[in-house]
Formats: C-alpha cells, structure tokens, sequence
C-alpha cells in the first residue's frame, strides 16, 4: 500500500498533467498558492522541461544581506554537513547569493538545474518553486516534490520565506532550504523561518548603526547654518528644510547615484542635473558607521539659492532669488486648462505664472510634447488677458491667421524678423516663439531686435526650445533676451499625475468620458516618449473607438499592452501588434488566438514573454 505522502504526490502530478494539457483552472486538490503559481507559471510560458535561467556572475558580495546571512548560513553549514539539505539565500529579485550544500550528490544536481550563486530563480523564468513563489506572495510557503512546475525539480522539496528589513517592512531577499523528497520535509518550514529571523535580527543591528552614524552626521553639519543639507542611507533619508524645499520626484534617487559615483572627495564639488532640469552642485563625503558603510552626506549647493553665486545654466544670467513661498513646490499651484500636482510641475507653473505677471522674458525647455506652449498660454490667461498668445515658429515663420494685425489677408510675413514684428504687441499681449533653438545664427540680431522691441512695448516674450542639451545653439544675441529660465518635467518624471491628467484630457473629448480602473496601470508602466502630446492622441483614438460608455484596456494600442527594455525594429513591433490585436480578439483565448495566426500555443506563449505582453482579465 502507498504512503500518504506518495498518493499524494501522485495525486498532485496527475493535476498538473491535465493542467498543462488543457485550459482548465487546477483541480482543487492542489494547494491554492501552488495553483495560483501553477496558473503564473503557464501565462508566463515557462517551459515545464528545461530549466533556463539568467547569469549574472558579477555581483556584491559584501551587500549588506549577505554579510548579515553568513553568520548563519555558517552556523547551519556545520548543523546540516552530510545531510541531503542545502540552504540558499537570494535576493530581492530571486538571484542567488549564497549556497551551502550538506552533500555531494545533492550539489551535483542543483549544479545541473542551475539553482547557484549567480543565477536566477525567480518563478519568472522556473516556474512554480521555493524562492519565486515567497517573493512573489511575500510569505513564508513550501513546493514539495511534483508541486513544482518543472519536472526537473521534482526529486527535491523545499521550503522559503522571504527575508524582511526590520525597520522598513521591505523584502530584502529570501532564505530557501532544498532537501530530497522524504519524511524530513515537513520539518522544513520551522527551521527556514528560524533561519529567517536570525538573519532580520544581524540586519536590524546594521541597520541601527547605520542610521545613528547618518543622524550624528547630519546634527553635526546642520547645527552650525541652513545650506541645503541631505543624508542618504538605504533605507533613510534625512533632509533640512533648506534642502527639501528642492528637491522633488526623483531627485534623492539621482543624488545617490552621483554620490557613489563621486570618490566622496569632500572638498570636489560635482554637477548634478535634477528629474526638473535645474543643476545642483554637490558635496559629499561617505559616512562609516560600526558596520561599515553607512551612506552619503551631501551638501547641496542650488543656483538660485540666495548667497550661492552661481549663474543660470540656461540662460547664462544670474536668476532672482524668490521668496520662500514662492520656491516651495509641496503646494499645487494650478493653471488653467492644465493638471497636475507634482512638484517640479508646480515650480515650472508658478515661474511661469510670475513672469506672466511681472512681464518677465521667459526661455522653456523640456522634451517635445511636454506641453510648453500650453503653459504659456495657461500662465498668460491667468492674468486676465483678453486675447491669445501670438505664436511664432522659428521653422515655419508664420503666426496664426487670427492672430495677424487686421487687414493682413494672406499677405503673412515670410521672414522670422518680419513676423515677429508684425505680431500685435502691447500690454495684455503675449508672444510665443517656438523651436527658439531653430534661429539661424545670421538672422540672430535681427530676431533679438524685434523681440527687445515687442518687451518694451509691454508684450510678454516666451521662448520655447527643446531639451535643456540644446541650449547651447541658441544663439546669443537670442539667448540674451531672456532673463528666467524654466523646465518642463517630461510625463515619465511625473506619472503622479496621470490621473489628473488623464481626467482633463478627456474631458475635452467628451464630458462623461471615463477610463476603466484596469486602463491607469497600462498608462503608468508605459515610458511615453511624446509626453502628454503622445496620451492625449492614445486616449483620443481610445475614445473614438471604444465599445463601452468607458475607455477599456482593449480600447487602447498594442504598444501598450507589452513592456520591453529595448527598441524594437519596425519587424518585430509589427509582430508584436499581430499578436496583441489576436489575443485581444480572442478575449485573451491563447489556444484560439494561436490558431486564428497559424502558429502552436507554446509560440504565443513565447511571444508574449518576448515582448512583455499583458492582458486584461478574460469577460
């Protein structure tokens, strides 16, 4: 008579067979988080009989995890010599740090299933297993024997719980033991979780001493003045006022970068280009602690930061020194016809909305499509102006139309002089000129010219160039015109406000147009490289072909539905939208989308996975 254990095993590999060979969820019988796993593992096309996984030979091996897990894998490598067990630490990720085997067989067959320092287990590329599926769950779990997706791991059983920062609550990696198929592993489970926690407890040391050395660090420069002072650790950051007024979305993420990238000589003052465009000089200097490296201490130096000295890089002239208020980007500052909250797009709105004001020449630069003109447009309405603003491309010298003096017909200046100066000027008048960057260098005087002229008449004077790189081929005389200087964040740098900005941009469409809770998380992973230009045209061919009161997931273009961290030739983004546009017709049917193209089930898998392609749930 079988045991238990081997019916159930039996039981389980029969479930799985008739799970891989049809479309029917797993029979109950299967543990709910391996059918959960079971179900990923398929989606993701894993192959159920050939282990392949990345290598990644090159990593830290004095990382702050590590160092805090040999202390025990150590202590369980004597406990565990000669027995059929292997304990295993991973990190975040699924790649594999550490590995201490207790006998020979058991490492030569981890050695040919590639479960070693190097590789990665994540269920993402095996399948349903130990580490990927405590990192994917974030709790403790056990795959024993033919639970696991790939018959190749079959002959062994293990347990995994993730691995916590005490202080954060973040997973930090995963502790797995693996031991042959037997009686000893339902005791598997308690001694991976003790593991566990002695690992977290050395960690929390670090971490604590750590953070004290970060803290005296940064008491001892900050109590002696108010210059912008920021303390980075991995898992703290410590800012004063002077410095968090600054700094926005990403910018402690860039900081840390540079800083490690730097020798953390304290005395060398390194450039830092900011996710709003502004440049800060920075200090740093590597903070030790008891436990070894700690973090950074920066001192920041801001161009506009009152005593600093130092020019605007955009412009070339020295900015005015704002108030306070003014400089403090926590608060939304809205324009008209206009959304958003993120900091660096408060500060480029209120510099925006002072130079309307005050009539100050203000040069804008960002990507294409970030909505530079209509800034300019929203900044002028708020101050009451009547009419709009005369817009004026340097490439094509033509203002509007309804924007020429009257009586002006077709008769449109043909030179950029001409057209700026033929443009209607005076108080409550603004003038935009576009692709400023565009200007040839012998027509530069003249341009200059006319737009002195315009600002003395009491026009308001917008220069609009591409990215901040190309503020050098502006020509001078040009470039001398303006006197503020402001970026407009690209979309990728504030998805805080998609939205925001999705609701607005629709309601230019149609007045109850909505999106579907499912659509946001396909905008929010897409890069969008024309910026709001690009979402407004998405959603706009969204709505016009929607089926539903409301934007669906299918609604928006295959491009969307796949993420994948490279450019795609013109061949394979054609594929790409073939396959999506199938499985999008079959309501995500994968075996009826394969066949409506001619190709296997197992193809459309790969495809899927090539390209990073996601579906909505099936109706």
């Amino acid at each position: 008579m079988l045991s238990d254990s081997t019916a159930r095993d039996r039981t389980i590999a029969r479930a799985r067979l008739r799970f891989l060979e049809n479309q029917d969820p797993p029979a109950p019988i299967v543990p709910e988080s391996i059918r959960n796993s079971w179900q990923r593992s398929k989606y993701l096309g894993i192959r159920p009989d050939e282990v392949v996984v990345p290598y990644q030979p090159d990593y830290d091996r004095e990382s702050r995890l590590v160092r805090a897990a040999t202390p025990v894998l150590d202590r369980l490598e004597r406990a565990l010599a000669g027995s059929d067990a292997c304990v295993i630490v991973t990190d975040r990720k699924g790649w594999v740090r550490d590995r201490r085997v207790g006998e020979k067989r058991l490492s030569a067959h981890l050695d040919r299933v590639h479960l070693a320092p190097g590789f990665n287990y994540a269920e993402q590329f095996v399948g349903t297993n130990g580490i990927g599926v405590a990192l994917e769950e974030r709790r403790p779990n056990v795959v024993l024997g033919t639970e696991h997706f790939n018959e190749r791991l079959q002959s062994v059983s293990c347990a995994a719980a993730p691995i916590r920062n005490s202080v954060t609550g973040r997973v930090e990696g995963a502790m797995n033991l693996t031991c042959w198929n037997g009686p000893a592993r339902n005791l598997m489970a308690a001694l991976v979780q003790e593991a566990v926690g002695d690992i977290e407890r050395v960690m929390y040391e670090f971490t604590s001493s750590h953070q004290r050395a970060l803290l005296e660090a940064f008491q001892q420069v900050t109590h002696y003045g108010d210059r912008p002072v920021l303390c980075l650790g991995q898992d703290l950051v410590l800012a004063n006022s002077a410095a968090s007024a600054w700094l926005t979305g990403d910018d402690h993420r860039l900081l840390h970068e540079a800083a490690a990238e730097s020798g953390h000589a304290p005395r060398v003052r390194t450039e830092v280009r900011l996710t709003g465009g502004q440049t800060v000089l920075m200090r740093c200097r590597q903070v030790d602690s008891s436990a070894g490296a700690a973090g950074y201490l920066l001192e920041l130096a801001f161009p506009e930061h009152p005593g600093s000295g130092e020019d605007c890089p955009a412009t070339g002239s020295r900015s005015r020194s704002r108030s306070r208020g003014e400089r403090d980007a926590s608060l939304p500052w809205p324009l008209p016809g206009l959304a958003g909250t993120d900091p660096a797009w408060n500060t480029v709105s209120r510099t925006a909305s002072h130079c309307a004001r005050e009539r100050t020449p203000l040069l804008l630069h960002g990507e294409p499509g970030t909505g530079k003109t209509a800034l300019a447009r929203a900044a002028h309405a708020l101050t009451g102006a009547a009419s709009a603003p005369v817009v004026v491309d340097a490439l094509a010298p033509h203002p509007p139309a309804s924007d020429t003096t009257p009586g002006t017909g077709t008769d449109l200046p043909a030179d950029l002089s001409d057209a700026l100066r033929a443009a209607p000027a005076g108080p409550g008048r603004a003038l935009v000129l576009r692709n400023i960057d565009a200007v040839p260098a012998g027509r530069a005087p003249a341009v200059a010219r006319a737009l002195d002229a315009a600002a003395a008449q009491g026009t308001w004077i917008v220069g609009i160039m591409g990215t901040l790189h190309h503020a050098a081929v502006v020509p001078e005389p040009v470039r001398r015109c303006f006197t503020e200087a402001a970026a407009v964040p690209a979309l990728r740098h504030r998805l805080a406000d998609l939205p925001a900005l999705v609701d607005c941009l629709l309601r230019r469409v149609g007045a109850d147009l909505e999106c579907a809770p499912e659509v946001l998380p396909l905008l929010r992973r897409h890069d969008w490289p024309g910026n709001v230009r690009q979402l407004n045209h998405v959603l706009s061919r969204a709505a016009a072909g929607r089926r539903t009161y409301r934007i669906e997931p299918r609604d928006l273009p295959p491009s969307l539905h796949s993420t994948v961290g490279r450019s795609l030739s013109a061949w394979e983004a054609s594929e790409r939208d073939t396959l999506v546009q199938a499985l999008l017709a079959a309501d995500g049917n994968k075996l009826l989308a394969a066949q409506r193209l001619g190709i296997s089930r197992t193809t459309i898998y790969r495809k899927m996975r090539a390209y990073g392609i996601t579906l909505p749930p099936r109706r």
